[in-house]
């Protein structure tokens, strides 16, 4: 039971060493194979007709996109 122990131990130690490691990289996950966008797919969703939830989302990312480039402008 205590070589149990002392192995899960370790385990544990290095999978909160690699989630540590992700954290201060501050990147995302990605997969190996380059997902959706190397099979021609732009988006997740390719819905003729979105849904209000994702219509929300895409009006906010476009403000937000607009007032990025609204202080670019800015500090040129």
């Amino acid at each position: 039971m205590t070589i149990f122990l002392i192995t899960f131990g370790f385990f544990i130690v290095v999978v909160a060493a690699m989630a540590v490691g992700y954290i201060f990289q501050q990147k995302s996950l990605a997969g190996s194979c380059g997902g959706l966008s190397t099979m021609g797919i732009e988006k997740a969703c390719d819905c003729d007709n979105p849904c209000e939830k994702r219509l929300e989302r895409e009006k906010k990312a476009a403000q937000k996109e607009k007032a990025k480039n609204l202080i670019d402008v800015k500090n040129i």
